[in-house]
């Protein structure tokens, strides 16, 4: 990991050259430090054989996320003088787990190569999710993701070939989703360097913006909010049945229960929210659907733009965004909270719980998918929601114990642990930033937003006995 970032480093001084020779030295000094880190590791930790256990999986898996997180705030730190390390760490989690929110001001005045930085580690961070999504959360058994099991899931030298294949087309269908996202952009109205940056934080779910005001500071070309939402909503399905789509299965996507269920939910939400705003705010059906479409879909794929400030929409607007920041998008996405699965498999054991209460005798069994959903599976999901509700709990509880305030808690801990990016409030909502929290609360949030992304239960257990037991 630290040799790759060290690579993006030294390419991307070659994009201060736009900038001045400030941002040049800044990003080759960046490397030098991760390179020798590299070359450290590298020469400390050879051995002439090495087998990846499970258990070796899961703390490599969640130190390479820290990993990426630190060596990410090196440039950044290096680039602003004037940013903390603290908030230089805040702002490299944030884009390496793309959850967007963001501790930096005046965004339209900054050089562009951080600008441009911040977008490719939410992009790296994008693509990195995907394939803990396919590969490794379903082969350590987490939070019912086994439901989700393919050949990329099992790490036995007779399959790894079949599964570096699939990764393959998986990178490949990512790359060319997102610069399907740059030339849609450039083409409906942004300038060719906002194209690409947003391109990167669109296909990613991250949300990172060039703008304080985020998407809002394309509030009069509605053209850009459609394409952006419907970049969203493709960039939070499955990328899995993408690929299969590609080798020819054309009706794999739409054929999928989880798919159909998330476009569903998105498209009740979407009407329910424009016909509201507009019976009560007296707006045209236009504005009312086009503002609605772009932050129901911004937030329940936990990408995190903003077109305008939804939390002074109504109470009902409130509410029902507060609830679609635990929801997320689907398995194998690029999206973050809960994922969309995890409601409908809740959904079918309440159905078969009511079914048991009236047939005492009877045998009913829990499908998903065209797959039977076992008690394992079932015990997995029960375990990883209330492990969810219990950080979310925590992270508020702490954020309190600083003087923040109930809202301002409960909201940034749902995001953070959602990798949502703004919260609700006048302090951290979605015309605001996380800038004037206190330092001890950035790296709470920032635990949080690593906890979240790794699904939680692969963090957790490195802290319990029985994983350092033999």
């Amino acid at each position: 990991m630290l040799f790759l970032y060290t690579t993006l480093m030294l390419l991307m001084s070659l994009v201060g050259y736009w900038d001045g020779p400030g941002e040049i030295h800044a990003m080759l000094e960046a490397a030098a430090i991760c390179g020798s880190a590299g070359v450290i590791a590298l020469l400390i930790s050879r051995i002439s054989h090495f087998e990846l256990t499970t258990r070796q999986l899961f703390a490599v898996t969640t130190m390479s996320w820290c990993t990426m997180s630190l060596a990410g705030a090196v440039p950044l730190y290096l680039l602003m003088p004037g940013l903390s390390f603290t908030d230089a760490v805040f702002e490299s989690v944030s884009g390496v787990t793309t959850t967007g929110a963001t501790v930096l001001v005046g965004l339209e005045n900054l050089p562009h190569t951080v600008l441009l930085w911040r977008a490719l580690l939410q992009w790296m961070g994008g693509i990195g999710i995907i394939v803990l999504g396919i590969a490794i959360l379903p082969f350590l058994q987490v939070g019912g993701m086994r439901l989700f099991k393919t050949e990329s899931s099992d790490w036995s030298h007779k399959t790894m070939p079949k599964s570096r294949d699939l990764i393959r087309a998986i990178g490949i269908v990512y790359v060319a989703l997102s610069l399907a996202a740059v030339f849609s952009y450039w083409l409906a109205g942004m300038t060719p360097f906002d194209a690409v940056v947003h391109a990167m934080t669109t296909v990613s779910t991250g949300g990172y913006s060039n703008y304080d005001a985020s998407m809002g500071h394309y509030y009069q070309k509605p053209l850009i909010l459609w394409l952006s939402s419907l970049l969203m909503l493709m960039s939070s399905l499955p990328f899995l049945l993408y690929t299969r789509m590609v080798r020819g299965d054309i009706k794999a996507l739409f054929a999928d229960t989880q798919v159909r269920g998330f476009l569903g939910f998105v498209l009740v939400m979407v009407v329910s929210m424009s016909l509201v705003r507009s019976i009560a705010d007296h707006e045209s059906w236009t504005d009312s659907i086009t503002q609605a479409t772009f932050n129901i879909v911004s937030i329940i794929t936990t990408t995190g733009y903003a077109s305008e400030n939804y939390t002074s929409w109504d109470s009902f607007a409130v509410t029902m965004f507060f609830y679609l920041t635990f929801i997320g998008g689907c398995s194998g996405s690029t999206a973050g909270g809960m994922k969309f699965f995890r409601f409908q498999i809740a959904l079918i054991m309440l159905k078969n719980q009511l079914r048991w209460m009236r047939h005492p005798r009877g045998i009913f069994t829990n499908r998903y998918n065209g797959q039977k959903v076992t008690d394992e599976i079932v015990r997995s999901v029960i375990a990883f929601s209330f492990y969810y509700g219990l950080t979310v709990a925590i992270i508020a509880s702490g954020l309190s114990l600083l003087g923040i305030d109930f809202l301002t808690s409960v909201s940034g801990a749902a995001s953070a642990v959602g990798n949502v990016g703004p919260g609700l409030g006048d302090v951290i909502g979605p015309d605001k930033n996380f800038a004037i929290l206190p330092q001890a609360a950035k790296w709470l949030l920032s635990i949080g937003m690593l906890l979240g992304r790794l699904e939680i239960m692969t963090v957790v257990i490195l802290f319990t006995p029985i994983f350092w037991r033999r």
